[in-house]
């Protein structure tokens, strides 16, 4: 049962549309009568519909909305035990909106960059890997955790033929960190992004800006990280000065880099592991938080990727198999 009548109604949702998602998915029977919910399945299924109930109604105590793609992060997160308790933990706040973990993965991810000073996030599109990052930089900018903001991404396809596109240099490479852009006015006012960015408190800026640089007491965020070399990665990490946070995000299954340059984000992952002070979390098909075609996307190329590995093995193994390559015919 639940307390707020009000509230009980925001939860079930329009015609119960959200009561209808979590039957669906969890595989439980729900009837509502007035404020109370009776659940029937499994106990493991009864288990997670309760705790994704409480989680949302939670949330809507705590003054958020409910919406879909809300029920659908709290069905993941029902799946791990005490998952939604961890949203309300772990949400992060900015002027704008208060973000709050749509996976277990996200939760860990978020608890890793308040804990450790280097923190890589790598994983498929759509599972807020940079959204969060930035979201946590803002929130500690604006509790005064740090003086500045630095968010960077390598402009591979600019290479060599930067010169060729109009305009002058910050023209050339803006299109490239427009994402970092969009997410910073998602979580704070138009013009506090504008007045911060002019006055240096947020940098946004091509990885090839950062050469020779400390960057102390400031969340610095690089970006589709599989794209830098592996003296790049090295050049960007050893910039983190005193009272500073590193988080590098990345997608390992997205390199743009050419044919036989091995990914810096592949070399530090090797490399770091292990090492005090940084934590790994990877992401993967089921974190992903946007359009649920997405995560069918996702999973597809997955599958694909995997197919085609199997077959170059194969390939491989029939060619040492060959007559000629030192094996008895």
């Amino acid at each position: 049962m639940f307390p707020d009548n009000g509230l009980a109604i925001e939860l079930f949702g329009s015609h119960h549309a959200n009561l209808a998602r979590l039957e669906k998915d969890l595989d439980v029977q729900l009837h509502a009568r007035g404020n109370e919910v009776t659940v029937t399945g499994t106990a493991d299924a009864v288990e997670a519909a309760c705790d994704a109930l409480d989680g949302l109604y939670a949330r809507l105590e705590s003054g958020l909305s409910v919406e879909m793609p809300d029920v659908e992060a709290a069905i993941r997160l029902s799946k791990n035990p005490g998952g939604n308790g961890a949203t309300q933990e772990m949400a992060v706040h900015t002027r704008k909106r208060v973000i709050s973990p749509r996976s277990a993965t996200q939760a860990e991810y978020l608890k890793a960059i308040d804990d450790v000073e280097l923190v890589f996030g790598q994983g498929p599109a759509g599972t807020g890997k940079t959204y969060l990052a930035v979201a946590k930089a803002v929130e500690r900018l604006v509790n005064g955790d740090v003086d500045r903001i630095i968010l960077s991404r390598p402009a591979v396809e600019a290479g060599e033929q930067l010169g060729f596109l109009p305009g002058d240099m910050r023209e050339k490479v803006d299109p490239y960190l427009r994402p970092l852009y969009d997410a910073l006015f998602d979580m704070l006012p138009e013009q506090q992004v504008v007045k911060r960015l002019e006055s240096g408190e947020i940098e946004v800026a091509p990885l090839a800006f950062m050469r020779g640089r400390t960057l102390s007491n400031a969340f610095v965020i690089l970006d589709e990280a599989q794209n830098t070399t592996a003296v790049q990665m090295k050049m960007f990490l050893t910039r983190l000065g005193e009272h500073s946070r590193m988080v590098i995000t990345g997608d390992l299954s997205q390199v743009d880099l050419p044919r036989g340059v091995r990914s810096g984000l592949r070399d530090s992952m090797d490399i770091l592991h292990g090492v005090s002070g940084v934590r790994f979390i990877t992401f993967d098909e089921a974190d992903v938080v946007r359009h649920p075609l997405v995560t069918r996307i996702v999973h597809a190329y997955s599958e694909a990727d995997a197919r085609r590995r199997t077959g170059e093995r194969y390939e491989q193994d029939e060619a040492l198999n060959e007559p000629g390559n030192g094996h008895d015919t």
